[in-house]
């Protein structure tokens, strides 16, 4: 018990670790939640810090997530209540902990619980647990900014493709994977809790006032 109390506080710790906030003040100057949208997550951060500061505000946010997994499975002893699923223990632990960051990421503590949209630590997180879903979902959203150059429709299209893809990979393709009945859900609840973090852009992408990255659309440039 003591383990999965520790890797839940951790999570949500390392997940809440500001670091666009961070960057921004130490490269920059200035508080990045003064600047574009407010948010302190990647996108804002290429927004208004350039695409070096941006990437590495990126890079930092998945490994929030994904070192949370890597967390969790050097203390992983053992799970402290009956797993009715049929996935393996270690796993459940994993995905308890990593969904700790994720809300530490969007709820962080060191900033008002005002945190970023969660896409890049969620990502993080399920490269430790689904890879091949991630990699199809990371390829969709390169799809999607290029031709669009909404960061936002593109986050929202990839949350969606990580429970599709499981589905597909597993009832049409045949593919077995293994707890494949807890980790669907999961997904689910994963991909609807990101696409709540994005109701205001899908309001602005619905009112056609959403911010447009112009340089990304490399697909619709005559």
């Amino acid at each position: 018990m003591l383990n999965l109390i520790f890797v839940i506080i951790a999570g949500y710790l390392i997940g809440s670790i500001p670091f666009g906030i961070i960057i921004s003040k130490k490269f920059r100057g200035f508080d990045i939640r003064s600047k574009g949208s407010g948010n302190i997550g990647s996108t804002n951060a290429f927004r208004v810090l350039g695409w070096k500061l941006g990437l590495a505000v990126q890079i930092l946010d998945l490994a929030k997530g994904l070192g949370v997994i890597l967390l969790a499975t050097y203390f992983y002893n053992g799970l402290p209540f009956h797993n009715a699923t049929p996935f393996q223990d270690i796993t459940v632990f994993r995905l308890i902990a990593g969904g700790s960051a994720v809300l530490g990421h969007v709820f962080t503590i060191f900033a008002g619980f005002r945190g970023g949209k969660g896409i890049s630590t969620a990502a993080g997180m399920m490269i430790g647990v689904a890879p091949v879903e991630v990699a199809v979902a990371v390829g969709i959203f390169l799809l999607v900014v290029f031709f669009s150059g909404y960061v936002s429709l593109a986050s929202i299209i990839a949350a969606i493709t990580l429970p599709t893809t499981m589905f597909l990979r597993e009832n049409a393709f045949g593919v077995q994977i293994t707890g494949y009945n807890t980790l669907i859900f999961f997904a689910i609840g994963l991909s609807s809790f990101l696409i709540y973090t994005h109701r205001s852009n899908i309001a602005r992408l619905l009112a056609n006032r959403e911010h447009r990255f112009e340089g990304l659309r490399i697909f619709s440039k005559g």
